[in-house]
């Protein structure tokens, strides 16, 4: 959570306080490391870092989930899961076997933007733990009856949230509504609608097509050697074609303008859920020090101005809370929270309200203060081992980031001052007039007390898919 608000928005934290030492804004040297790119594409980041007998590598593949056909939401995510489970000359057993008899960690997983791969081993086993990262990545086998099982749980996961967790996929509705064609309204694991479409050729077509070594970003960091490393990189990597197919531009969503609601229909829930959003900012918001004091004040701790309004004064939730999710392009601002059923529309209304007056008065002093003041506690705790620095110089290099960006965060944090804190308020945050709202609960009870937001349209939890059916226009 620490890294997620330093490197991109942050989510809800523990309350700032005001008043935090001074020294605590201190800038956190980037370590030094040794950047290759190999005949292939592949681009390499080296990160010695002694003292601990452990190698932390994370690998990144451009593409992820933008990139599944439509209608066939949760391809990459199903080839992403299907690196571990056989690979080179082990099926699924010995793989895992292979890596927890090490003492080891690798995993793999589909996100919006990439394919990741990622893990941990003891230094003495660096040259297995290679020879695993190769096989999983270059020697994958998509064996039928994994894909099958895999498949299958994926759609028995979604029924579940449905059944006992629907604020889990809360999201999954609200960006279907908020981007809608645009590749980031996809939901990244699937649909009871999508999954069935996925064939194993499938899977096996989209990772052949769609990765290779010209998409890779391999960072390592731990206590090793980097001249044999980058040697037995190269050896395990060198072969290692670029992808079939080139990576498709990225477009920039637009904004939304009006107020729109979807209601997906949960009879007999005893809880509603909610979700507002609007397009935000991408990673490369030049005013992103601001953005984290603004959001942290907003919504990013326990202690925000949402969780007063909602919570300690008007007990309408145990908790709400706001995110910028900053991607290539710019992704969503969302707040989200809950209320017990006949409490809806009245949490509504002051989510909008807290959002309005925030964009109206901003943030005094002691508000900024209190916020600043707890980044900059939180800052260095989020690089304190080689896994922290495998991720966040393949986040940086990834998004094309340069290292001043984790180095000098502490010191901008410093220097943001109250005019950049208003032209963030004004320009990144969206207005209350101006959002998706997406409410899972029963519609039977609180479809009446909601129209006065705007139109309502109504979907049923029981469907297949995410997308909403067709909203008016705005």
């Amino acid at each position: 959570m620490v890294l997620a608000t330093i490197l991109g928005s942050g989510a809800a934290a523990a309350a700032p306080t005001a008043g935090a030492p001074a020294a605590n804004h201190v800038n956190v040297p980037v370590p030094a490391n040794e950047r290759v790119t190999l005949p292939n594409g592949l681009r390499l980041i080296l990160v010695p870092r002694h003292g601990i007998p452990l190698v932390a590598f994370n690998l990144l593949l451009r593409g992820g989930a933008l990139l599944d056909a439509p209608g066939h939401d949760g391809t990459a995510a199903l080839a992403a899961d299907l690196l571990t489970h056989g690979a080179g000359q082990r099926d699924a057993f010995a793989f895992a076997d292979a890596v927890e008899g090490a003492g080891g960690v690798l995993n793999a997983s589909a996100h919006g933007e990439f394919i990741q791969v990622q893990g941990q081993f003891l230094a003495s086993d660096s040259h297995l733990m290679l020879e695993l990262l190769g096989d999983a990545v270059l020697r994958p086998h998509f064996e039928a009856a994994e894909f099958d099982k895999l498949r299958e749980r994926r759609i028995e996961e979604i029924k579940a949230a449905k059944d006992s967790q629907p604020e889990a996929l809360l999201g999954n509705y609200g960006r279907a509504m908020l981007f809608g064609s645009h590749p980031y309204g996809n939901a990244t694991s699937g649909s009871e609608a999508s999954l069935p479409r996925i064939s194993r050729e499938d899977v096996a077509r989209f990772y052949a097509d769609q990765t290779g070594a010209d998409r890779a970003i391999l960072v390592i960091a731990g206590d090793f050697d980097p001249v044999q490393v980058r040697r037995d990189v190269t050896a395990v990597f060198g072969g290692w074609k670029r992808a079939a197919l080139p990576l498709a531009a990225l477009p920039t969503p637009e904004r939304v303008r009006g107020r729109r609601l979807l209601l997906v229909d949960s009879p007999g829930s005893a809880q509603t859920y909610i979700w507002i959003a609007n397009v935000g900012v991408p990673r490369h918001y030049e005013l992103r020090p601001a953005l984290n004091i603004a959001n942290l004040a907003l919504g990013g701790s326990f202690g925000s101005l949402l969780n007063r309004e909602l919570r300690q004064k008007a007990g309408l939730t145990y908790d709400a809370s706001s995110r910028f999710t900053r991607g290539l392009v710019a992704g969503e601002f969302a707040i989200s929270t809950f209320t017990q059923t006949d409490k809806s529309a009245e949490a509504l209304q002051l989510a909008l309200t807290t959002l309005g007056e925030f964009k109206k008065s901003g943030l005094d002093a002691a508000a900024t203060d209190a916020a600043r003041n707890y980044l900059l506690g939180q800052y260095p705790l989020a690089f304190e081992t080689p896994f922290d620095w495998a991720v966040a110089l393949g986040d940086l290099e990834f998004y094309g980031l340069p290292e001043s960006y984790i180095g000098h965060f502490g010191s901008d944090l410093v220097a943001t001052d109250a005019a950049s804190i208003h032209s963030v308020i004004d320009g990144a945050f969206p207005s209350p007039d101006d959002v998706d709202v997406v409410m899972i609960g029963d519609a039977a009870k609180i479809r009446d007390s909601l129209s006065k937001f705007g139109t309502v349209t109504t979907m049923p939890l029981s469907a297949p898919g995410f997308a909403p059916p067709v909203i008016d226009a705005r």
